[in-house]
């Protein structure tokens, strides 16, 4: 008989770049007035807070977040004879003190575990008209990606469908599924560079998220859009298919977030051909938008072409599937550095997974690039420490977690993703026009730094 030991599978992450499930109360927060009450134990929404907000670029919090977010604290009591009356009674106090124009209920692991039936809670308000919504997200189903997507389809479940005012389709609105607020480091300026570039190509834009949304009333206009605009490797598109199957909107899925001029560009003309709307607006943006764009990356090549010795040549990207697509499209196709690690970090999921190793296959001419799937932040560091970067300065894509391993390689380190701790971020992009821009410029200023 074998008496070997079979190995027990270990199944614990190191230094993760993402939050637990629970981090999804900054969508909520996202949102203008709009509550997020946590069905939870203690101690939950603290610690996606700092992970989610405080360590991650110092975004702060506005309205209702951070020490703000009402719940129920629920405790060995509620686990033991139910957490219902302790809801109802958060649910209440939350109503009556905080003027919001919804509210939502983050329901955690504890309550699941149990089974205490949320929804009849919830429904209790919402029969008076309370504009309340149930999301079950417990911690052990997935992380703040899978947070963030049931509560945007919960919202459109349990709110808009309910509550908007039918009307004509509007050829030129478009509904805006991007990155996911807080989470993406930068998505307070990624989303008004997107949504400047949309309105200015002949687009009105319905924003759900950050300060140009208008809030309730862009949600209510969701079923009025002519098209769904889904800008994400596959983040979103579960809600695409769920407007489509609604409200009988088609959707358009562009997988790589443009930065620079060529990406931008090519994503512009994409958008407004499926959108059928007339071209000459969206050209003319165009061509202002390039021109400007190339007379700075001249003066910028003067430079390059005196100060080019320490600059790095090969880079890797450690991020979420968001990020590492787009900083890998750009500074391969267009800066033409060449990648020679790519980590994505969030827990794609296995349906999506061959069709994002298909872009990094085809990820600029000439350039097929085997990217990696790891969720562990110690596994993703000694990849890194064992590539091998050639003689020059490596540059590393990445957050705080890489710092050390950037250091003992000699490498610029760029942090872009949760979490990250030596940045604070106001309304930074590194996404569009602009954005690329900005993020030559960091790249560069780092370099300098570290080879002066």
């Amino acid at each position: 008989m074998n008496t070997a030991k079979k190995k027990k599978k270990n199944t614990s992450i190191t230094h993760p770049h993402y939050a637990c499930s629970l981090g999804a109360a900054y969508t909520v927060s996202a949102i203008k007035n709009a509550v997020p009450i946590i069905n939870c134990g203690p101690g939950c929404v603290d610690q996606q807070y700092f992970t989610m907000s405080f360590c991650n670029g110092f975004q702060g919090s506005v309205g209702i977040g951070g020490g703000d977010i009402p719940g129920t604290n629920s405790g060995e009591k509620e686990i033991v004879f139910g957490g219902a009356a302790k809801l109802d009674k958060a649910i209440s106090g939350a109503v009556k003190i905080m003027n919001g124009d919804l509210y939502v209920v983050l329901t955690g692991c504890s309550p699941a575990l149990v089974g205490d039936d949320v929804q009849s809670v919830v429904s209790r308000y919402q029969k008076q008209g309370i504009p309340i919504v149930n999301a079950e997200i417990p911690g052990f189903k997935g992380n703040n990606i899978y947070g963030h997507e049931v509560v945007v389809n919960s919202i459109i479940e349990q709110f808009v469908e309910k509550n908007y005012v039918k009307g004509e389709k509007q050829k030129n609105l478009v509904n805006l599924f991007f990155e996911i607020p807080y989470f993406n480091t930068f998505w307070r300026g990624d989303y008004e560079e997107i949504v400047r570039i949309l309105k200015n190509s002949g687009f009105e834009v319905n924003i759900l998220f950050g300060p140009e949304s208008q809030g309730v009333k862009d949600w209510l206009n969701i079923p009025n859009a002519a098209f769904n605009l889904v800008i994400s490797p596959w983040v979103g598109l579960s809600t695409a298919k769920l407007l489509e199957e609604k409200f009988d909107q088609p959707y358009l899925h562009i997988p790589v977030i443009p930065i620079g001029e060529e990406e931008t560009t090519r994503f512009v003309r994409k958008v407004v051909e499926f959108s059928g709307i007339a071209k000459t607006q969206s050209e003319r943006f165009i061509k202002k938008e390039a021109d400007k764009y190339y007379y700075y990356l001249d003066h910028f090549a003067d430079f390059f072409a005196e100060y080019w010795f320490g600059f790095p040549s090969q880079f890797a990207v450690v991020a979420d599937s968001a990020y590492n697509l787009a900083f890998t499209r750009f500074l391969s196709d267009q800066m033409g550095l060449i990648p020679v690690k790519q980590i994505i970090t969030d827990n794609t999921p296995e349906a999506h997974k061959d069709n994002i190793k298909d872009i990094y296959h085809n990820i600029t001419e000439g350039v097929d690039v085997d990217v990696q799937f790891i969720e562990d932040g110690y596994i993703a560091e000694q990849q890194i420490k064992d590539t091998d970067f050639g003689s020059g300065t490596p540059l590393i894509i990445g957050s705080s977690w890489e710092r050390d391993v950037a250091k003992e390689k000699g490498a610029v380190l760029l942090e872009v993703g949760t979490i990250t701790t030596e940045e604070v971020v106001i309304n930074r992009s590194y996404v569009g026009y602009k954005g690329a821009l900005s993020l030559i410029e960091q790249i560069y200023s780092s370099a300098v730094r570290e080879n002066p």
